[in-house]
């Protein structure tokens, strides 16, 4: 299988004192960056999530957040802090006795001061038991997205391998032709040139010429290179650092070809191989 680094993914669990629920988003990265954004609570637990990320994903940009939703029963309700509140009611007055226009307090910094609502040590206690389950359920189904959108980045690939072999059987049968023209030519103009004395220099010429214009050689590694791929292809794992090496190698051969090319119709072949590598370069990009 080929696996992308794009995906998302996510899970919920209920318990009697809310929701939990995980986000895992994927996109691609030279290498493994795993981000978190979890609530300061359950921070502890951010060491054994980013072991249990990194043991099962290879390559991309990973952002993983956690989210808590409180029951909104009655009975689940945080229970005021009411030692902590008589004790923050008395400060307000010491500081008011002794600064009157300092203002007073509001209902909802009152609710929001650290401790004010209890302790949530039970909701941590649960998350302890259930959240790694919670993020292999959510995991599981992220890699399984990234799984069907390799198999696209696949198609697409084996697909402008098909294309570029297209093009390289148009251009093998012309080389031949193309270089007993161009000797033919070559040679009667530097007959023109040179003395008749002179057919050994003009021989050489013609073969220095020749050796310059022949792209056979390129288009036989091109042909070789576009079987590796796709050997790689088919192989599968992660495969996508190989896939972007051998880009860089269809593209030095393509681009030869059109440097060395004499003839329009090779020069527009090597046009359509790099735009049709290119194209595949972008897909490459996102493969785990």
């Amino acid at each position: 299988m080929i696996f992308s680094m794009t995906g998302y993914a996510a899970a919920t669990q209920e318990i009697p004192q809310g929701s939990f629920s995980i986000e895992i988003r994927s996109v691609n990265n030279r290498f493994l960056d795993i981000q978190f954004r979890l609530p300061d609570e359950f921070r502890k637990q951010e060491s054994a999530m980013r072991e249990l990320l990194s043991t099962q994903l290879s390559r991309g940009k990973v952002e993983c957040r956690l989210n808590f939703s409180p029951s909104t029963n009655a009975e689940n309700l945080p229970q005021l802090d009411h030692a902590l509140l008589e004790k923050l009611l008395l400060l307000e007055q010491t500081i008011k006795t002794r600064h009157p226009a300092t203002t007073s307090l509001t209902v909802s910094e009152i609710l929001q001061w650290p401790g004010m609502l209890g302790s949530n040590h039970s909701t941590v206690e649960e998350f302890d038991e259930i959240g790694m389950k919670l993020l292999q359920n959510a995991l599981d189904d992220l890699k399984a997205a990234r799984i069907r959108e390799g198999d696209k980045l696949k198609s697409i690939l084996l697909d402008r391998i098909r294309q570029m072999r297209q093009l390289l059987q148009i251009a093998s049968p012309r080389i031949p032709t193309l270089i007993a023209a161009f000797e033919e030519k070559l040679r009667i103009r530097l007959e023109e040139i040179l003395s008749n004395d002179e057919n050994g220099r003009i021989h050489q010429e013609i073969t220095l010429f020749a050796g310059k214009i022949d792209v056979d050689e390129e288009l036989s590694r091109l042909q070789a290179h576009l079987d590796e791929v796709e050997r790689i292809l088919n192989k599968g794992g992660c495969v996508g650092k190989r896939l972007d090496f051998m880009m860089q190698e269809l593209h030095r051969e393509a681009n030869t070809v059109g440097s060395k090319s004499v003839d329009l119709e090779i020069t527009r072949i090597s046009m359509e191989l790099k735009v049709i590598i290119e194209q595949m370069r972008e897909q490459v990009q996102n493969i785990e």
